[in-house]
């Protein structure tokens, strides 16, 4: 009894401060609760949650058990999902094993790399899609990489594939390919398989800017004339496509194949460019770009072409008129040119016009100020730079009136004022 008393007595002299931060467990649901909570189903190892009726996939891979959503309330598609599910986790985990036994082949990892890459979330879809691509061409051109054992994978090795894949593509090419093998073998060096990446000290390709031979104003002309003279096939929506992209700069298949009526205001006497309804553009962000009056007419005769159609309508009907390009410059003798030079062709008449470079920069959906547009589209044609260099002197003003009037006296026939 005194014992008692005593427990009771210490009791109470526990602060009340001193258990206020302390979390207290709620008691645990009796067996027939859990029951109604997680009901089982015909098929082994799936389950279903009954507040939200969706079901769950609860598999015991390599000693660990995983329960997670399949986010579906059918029955049917959630055992489907499950398959998945399970074929994915018990892949993932034979190929971790290998990663951690050391006898993982490079094969191995790429598939690791795959599924990072799938899982990446700030990633477009194209881009996921590209490094695919350049994953698939890495091994085609080094046919032995899938199956060598990473860690007898050297230096030399990878050097010597790269001398021979630079000499094959381009420099942008190479570039992206060279950093999808050094993220997979760094996924060596993660997983303890090696020290080292071999292929960390190669060196990237420089990229130069290649010489754009864009077509004057009016063999542009000719050359939309040309393609409007073929009358069957995609042929006239072509020709609106490529004077589309030449007055506005928009990029053809991620912004001006998703241009709807609705986003043409001519009162404003602008475009809204939100670019691929699910990926948007390629900065992810909506621009405005303004109707110029070559952009306003094209558009004006589109719709009036077109008056019933609906305001979600894309205003262009094809979406690609590059085989367009390639015949009507065969029969006009102009230089190819592809859909991207069309939006350097918008850029180059805009700077020539007279546009400072920050606001082409803008148009184009650059974030960088100008920098890019300067680097890229700063350039002039030849007639274009002729003119204007004429413009530059070093002779003093008294020279340069004595010059132009001795080229007056010339034209008009009259002697020289320099010998009267």
């Amino acid at each position: 009894m005194l014992q008692l008393q005593f427990l009771r007595q210490l009791d109470n002299l526990i602060l009340q401060s001193d258990t206020v931060g302390v979390k207290r467990k709620s008691p645990p649901l009796p067996p027939d609760d859990r029951e109604l909570l997680w009901q089982k189903t015909p098929y082994a190892n799936l389950v279903r949650y009954s507040p939200s009726r969706k079901y769950f996939a609860r598999i015991r891979v390599g000693g660990k058990l995983i329960r997670q959503s399949l986010k579906t309330k059918v029955l049917s598609v959630a055992k489907l999902k499950l398959a998945d599910l399970e074929k994915k986790e018990r892949a993932k985990l034979e190929g971790g094993q290998r990663l951690i036994e050391g006898t993982a082949v490079f094969r191995d990892l790429a598939k690791e790399y795959e599924e990072r890459l799938d899982g990446t979330p700030n990633l477009k879809p194209r881009t996921k899609e590209y490094y695919k691509e350049r994953l698939e061409a890495m091994l085609k051109s080094w046919p032995s990489l899938g199956g060598t054992d990473v860690r007898k994978l050297t230096h030399d090795e990878c050097r010597q594939w790269a001398s021979r894949y630079a000499k094959k593509v381009s420099p942008t090419n190479y570039n992206n390919t060279l950093i999808v093998l050094r993220a997979i073998l760094e996924l060596a060096v993660e997983q303890g398989v090696r020290y080292s990446n071999p292929a960390e000290n190669l060196k990237r390709v420089r990229v130069r800017q290649n010489e754009l031979t864009l077509p004057s104003q009016k063999k542009f002309l000719d050359l939309v004339k040309e393609i409007r003279r073929v009358p069957f096939g995609p042929g006239l929506a072509s020709a609106d496509l490529v004077e589309f992209l030449a007055y506005t700069g928009l990029r053809v298949k991620s912004e001006a194949a998703h241009v709807t009526w609705a986003d043409c205001d001519f009162e404003r006497g602008q475009i809204v460019v939100r670019g691929n309804p699910e990926t948007g553009t390629k900065n992810s962000e909506a621009r405005r770009v303004p109707m110029i009056p070559d952009c306003r007419r094209l558009l004006k005769r589109l719709r009036a072409d077109r008056p019933k159609e609906p305001l979600n309508t894309p205003v262009m009907r094809v979406k690609e008129c590059q085989g367009a390009i390639n015949r009507a410059s065969k029969a006009l003798g102009i230089a190819r040119f592809t859909h991207h030079d069309l939006r350097h062709l918008f850029a180059t008449r805009c700077i020539e016009a007279g546009v400072d470079i920050p606001t082409v920069s803008r148009w184009l959906g650059h974030k960088d100020g100008g920098a890019l547009a300067m680097k890229v589209y700063g350039h002039l044609r030849d007639a274009h730079s002729t003119s204007m260099a004429q413009k530059v002197t070093f002779a003093e003003e008294r020279e340069i009136t004595d010059s132009r009037e001795i080229e007056a006296a010339v034209k008009q026939g009259t002697p020289n004022p320099q010998r009267n």
